[in-house]
């Protein structure tokens, strides 16, 4: 499944009523960080079948990067049932990646 960009407007649908856990990115174009972790991110999206990946542009959804507290990015969130289990902030390697949604 590929990546979903996410929206204020589409927040609830994508990830509130998810039927799987979700891996959100809060991502900005200008990062640096961002762009080295967005490959590996966009590789899990092809890979996993059973979490959803989406990416939130923190400059585009201000609302959703302060309602998560994103202080700095990049920001990985996995929430399950509505409800964050999850997160970590800066670049992390595939397998700090799986390892954060519990494979």
């Amino acid at each position: 499944m590929a990546v979903v960009h996410v929206t204020t407007d589409d927040f609830e649908k994508e990830v509130l009523q998810a039927d799987k856990p979700v891996l959100i990115d809060f991502w900005a174009t200008w990062c640096g960080p961002c762009r080295m972790l967005a490959p590996v991110i966009d590789q899990l999206g092809e890979e996993l079948t059973d979490v959803k990946v989406c990416k939130v542009d923190v400059d585009q959804e201000p609302d959703l990067a302060s309602k998560f507290g994103v202080m700095s990015i990049p920001t990985l969130v996995v929430m399950q049932g509505g409800e964050k289990v999850a997160s970590s902030v800066g670049v992390q390697g595939k397998a700090a990646i799986l390892k954060l949604l519990g494979k």
